[in-house]
């Protein structure tokens, strides 16, 4: 039996993806240059931290996205 396609369930996670994963890694942007500003780390540091924080806010979204493909299935 072939899976189709729910186009109306595609629709949704994709910009439900886009949205949460806009929110998620812009505010780990922030926080990791927050805390760099905060703590006067430094360039290269400060750098470092972001790129941590934006990676763990990918990973967040990424995480997020399976588990709304559990729920909300593309086929059926």
């Amino acid at each position: 039996m072939a899976k189709r396609l729910n186009t109306s369930n595609l629709l949704t996670l994709s910009c439900v993806t886009i949205l949460v994963g806009v929110e998620v890694i812009g505010a780990a942007l922030a926080a990791g240059w927050a805390i760099g500003g905060l703590f006067q780390l430094g360039r290269e540091v400060t750098w470092g931290i972001i790129a941590l924080s934006v990676a763990a806010g990918g990973w967040a979204t990424w995480k997020f996205v399976q588990g709304a493909l559990k729920i909300e299935p593309v086929y059926q």
